[in-house]
């Protein structure tokens, strides 16, 4: 086992699942994070924190957080894994929607 399949294993072992995130600059690191064996929660994020979900994005966590994703018309898709990813491609670490230090 590589150290990002047990980087990937601790993650999934909590019982939350709401949002997770990998800051990486290796492609088959961030693409083994999004894939099947990665992640478990509803969202995934790249090179970005766990906060601030993005509106019309599949929200609802997973495992023992949030509600699921069973209510509205895309009710068939709760049967599905499905999950929001965002890739950050630059090198500044944007902050959630809203938030702003002034140092």
């Amino acid at each position: 086992k590589g150290e990002i399949e047990e980087a990937i294993a601790i993650q999934n072992e909590v019982k939350q699942g709401l949002s997770s995130s990998i800051m990486s600059l290796n492609m088959r690191e961030t693409e083994t994070f999004l894939s099947h064996w990665g992640s478990d929660c509803g969202i995934a994020n790249v090179n970005i924190g766990t906060s601030g979900a993005e509106i019309g994005g599949a929200f609802g966590g997973e495992k023992e957080t949030g509600g699921g994703r069973e209510s509205g018309s895309d009710a068939w898709k709760v049967y599905m894994r499905r999950q929001t990813n965002t890739i950050n491609y630059s090198d500044a670490l944007p902050l959630a929607q809203g938030i702003v230090f002034d140092l």
